[in-house]
């Protein structure tokens, strides 16, 4: 069930493939329809079941006061990591790019940022493998539409990832291998759960998971995808796409309440 669901990043990243080379408008809409898709799903759906995971063992008050703090933890964690990389070769720096495919900076920024949504997207598919086996594990029919609904945000997910790198380096071949690693994780997450995590398996750890995960997917879709977005066509473009993203992910929600 989580190798499934992961895989279907793959899928995503067959997308990005249909625009030509240097066609950034495309670029700018599938970044900001990303964050779009990371944003929703860490506010609406990741956050919240976060809460509820916390309130059973700690009540109402600390169990939301727990899944603040790992909420902004995720978000310091990621700040830490940024705030240690090279001005130079930092994704978030921003760089012009008249004329993307012969400016090395941009390549590098573009190359970079679908690293770091890979990553992000990793983390975030780890505690999603967690959940899966949980609930498949307690009851198997109630595992199936959990594991529909992450295959389904996964495929927008997996655009996150290859598209950057697509136009970075010109390989189908890199952009589909990065984008369907990032969707191992979540049968790496499932491995983990079972070997290591189940004795100590609770609702605390795995709310406190998901808060710090939520943290994570805001501050980089505002502080990478959006921007990047942003400088690769025009604003109203990115917005569309992040409102695009938006909405299909919360009728993919919607589609399995």
């Amino acid at each position: 069930m989580t190798t499934f669901a992961g895989l279907s990043t793959g899928i995503g990243s067959f997308i990005a493939f249909f625009a030509k080379k240097t066609n950034t408008k495309f670029l700018s809409v599938s970044l900001g329809f990303s964050a779009g898709v990371m944003i929703y799903v860490s506010m609406v759906e990741i956050f919240m079941k976060a809460r509820e995971s916390l309130i059973v063992p700690h009540g109402e008050k600390l169990g939301s006061a727990i899944t603040v703090a790992g909420f902004f933890g995720g978000m310091l964690l990621i700040a830490i990591i940024d705030r240690f990389i090279p001005k130079e070769s930092n994704p978030h720096e921003v760089v012009p790019v008249d004329e993307l495919d012969h400016i090395k900076p941009a390549k590098t920024k573009l190359m970079r940022t679908g690293l770091f949504t890979a990553i992000a997207i990793a983390i975030h598919n780890f505690p999603e493998g967690l959940a899966t086996f949980v609930s498949a594990l307690r009851e198997p029919s109630v595992a199936i539409p959990i594991v529909v609904a992450i295959a389904i945000h996964n495929i927008p997910e997996g655009i996150a990832v290859s598209a950057p790198i697509y136009y970075a380096t010109g390989s189908r071949k890199k952009a589909f291998m990065y984008s369907f690693a990032s969707g191992l994780f979540e049968p790496i997450g499932a491995l983990v759960g079972y070997l290591l995590l189940m004795p100590i398996m609770s609702d605390t750890v795995f709310g406190i998971l998901f808060a710090g995960v939520a943290g994570i997917m805001v501050f980089i879709s505002l502080d990478e995808l959006l921007p990047s977005a942003r400088e690769y066509g025009e604003h109203h473009l990115a917005i569309y796409g992040l409102v695009a993203g938006m909405m299909v992910m919360a009728v993919s929600l919607l589609l399995f309440l």
